[in-house]
């Protein structure tokens, strides 16, 4: 890669990607996407099972398939890229609407906030925790403040150079924090107990609830993809075969087992040799209390360049968001600016103030339920019109512009926003996290976290009876219904092939 293009500040919004400028693959696809979960957080969720209180096999075995599921579920999110050479909020357009497709702007928004703030405070904690054992560093507020917002303000500057600078670190990203994680393995294998029972065991009342929380929660980290895989894969040629995409994410997902049993196996041991730090939720503290001296330095590493690839895979998505839903207003290094500013403020005010970082943890897993049943409008939507898209009329609301295929009713599909809105809502009222938040039917199930079930079903049957009692308009499927006779009730469907801008 020439340096000037990597000096170069990207300039493409969410307008469409031109085919000269898709030099990007599946490979490169499959990095920023592994990069991007290769890192602390995902550790932190595969400490979790532990802390619940299962053995080490049932662990792995929820994890296992939670992250199976997951991956089918998001590897249709990454053709919309391609297909239409902009990111998924404004593909949700086809089937939310052009007004709709705010809805999945506003998604992504609030899940690359919440990731980049979790990305933020889990490094800088982990770097600081691994310079007071090396080097005696205080782990003071102060000193937290300077790691912080060092750290914030290089993901800023990446994010603002753009894609390029993605795709490079990424690159490092993939292959560093992988050979660090395979080094734990080798510091702290001595020292796992694989016969390791927990305190909930097959048979015992309350199993099954654990069991499937914990691949609830593992399963939450490839649906918190769902929003951003366009962001990437827009970069790929059109031509891409659709099979070698989906793959890629799929294995890309599936090489985060490295992550998720790298937490799950030093939970064990936390939990055999020093129990009290995740009876106080301290994972990190209590990892970093068991390592061995000379994997505190890499584990600051693993801290830094995790959360880097992390961090500005969020916070790049943020502002790609942002400008989407103010075209006129703000492009997308300035949307970028202006939400990374904020992003920092919020970090700050979060952590020091307030201490409500495990009320973003929690709102990470409000957010993941209510974008499932969005993403599976999407697929189900891809599904029955075939890959058929328009994406110059998608770039409508881009433009200033009415009508186009995607119009449906003033703007808004209602087929799609009365498919999510209460299957949203009901996976909320689902929700059951123990010690955290529980939703009012939260102890239904015998206290089992049903939610993401339930809104993937519900929002899976209501779309399709939908779509078979009220027919979208046939344009949509891309079939011609110029001699197609309209009633009145339809027109302001049926007559959406002109677009118009004016006002």
């Amino acid at each position: 890669m020439e340096f000037s293009q990597m000096s170069a500040i990207e300039t493409n919004g969410i307008d469409i990607i031109p085919e000269k400028d898709r030099t990007s693959s599946p490979r490169d696809l499959f990095r920023l996407i592994y990069g991007g979960a290769n890192t602390f957080a995902t550790v932190v969720l595969g400490s979790l099972p532990i802390l619940f209180g299962l053995s080490l096999q049932a662990g792995i075995c929820a994890i296992v398939l939670g992250v199976l599921i997951g991956s089918i579920i998001l590897a249709p999110m990454g053709l919309f890229g391609p297909i239409n050479g902009t990111n998924n909020a404004v593909s949700s357009g086809a089937h939310f609407g052009i007004h709709g497709r705010i809805v999945g702007s506003f998604l992504s928004l609030l899940t690359a906030i919440t990731f980049f703030a979790l990305s933020v405070w889990s490094s800088g904690d982990a770097i600081v925790g691994g310079l007071n054992r090396s080097f005696g560093v205080a782990n003071s507020n102060f000193n937290l403040s300077v790691a912080y917002a060092a750290f914030a303000l290089v993901v800023l500057l990446i994010s603002i150079y753009g894609y390029k600078w993605l795709l490079l670190v990424s690159k490092f990203a993939v292959w560093i924090a992988t050979i660090v994680f395979i080094l734990g393995f080798v510091a702290f294998f001595p020292e796992v107990n694989f016969g390791y029972q927990g305190t909930m065991a097959m048979g015992q009342p309350g199993f099954w609830a654990v069991f499937i929380g914990a691949s609830l929660i593992a399963m939450s980290n490839p649906i918190s993809f769902g929003a951003f895989l366009g962001d990437w894969s827009r970069y790929i040629p059109a031509k891409t075969p659709k099979s070698r995409i989906m793959l890629s994410v799929v294995l890309a997902q599936f090489s985060t087992f490295l992550p998720f049993f790298f937490g799950l196996f030093t939970a064990a041991i936390i939990a055999t040799n020093a129990p009290v730090y995740l009876q106080e939720n301290n994972y990190i503290n209590g990892l970093l209390a068991l390592a061995p001296n000379w994997y505190y330095l890499p584990l600051c590493l693993l801290a830094l360049i995790g959360g880097l690839s992390t961090g500005t895979t969020a916070l790049y998505g943020t502002g790609l968001d942002i400008s989407s839903i103010f075209p006129k207003l703000l492009n997308r290094v300035s949307a970028t600016i202006l939400t990374g500013i904020l992003s920092i403020l919020l970090i700050f005010i979060g952590r020091f103030i307030f201490n409500l970082t495990m009320a973003v943890t929690t709102f990470a897993c409000l957010i993941i339920v209510c974008t499932t049943p969005w993403i599976m409008i999407m697929v189900i939507g891809f599904i029955k019109r075939k890959g058929f898209y328009n994406a110059q009329d998608l770039q409508v609301f881009n433009r200033g512009e009415h009508g186009g295929i995607y119009w449906f009713n003033n703007g808004w599909n209602w087929r799609g926003m009365i498919a999510w809105i209460p299957s949203a809502i009901v996976g909320i009222l689902f929700v059951n996290i123990p010690g955290q938040f529980v939703g009012v039917l939260g102890h239904l199930f015998d206290g089992i976290d049903m939610s993401l079930v339930i809104t993937i079903a519900l929002s899976a049957s209501i779309y399709l009876i939908l779509l078979k009692l009220f027919p979208e308009p046939r344009a949509v499927y891309g079939l011609d219904t110029q001699a197609k006779p309209m009633e009145q009730t339809q027109h302001d469907e049926w007559t959406t092939s002109r677009i118009d801008s004016s006002k």
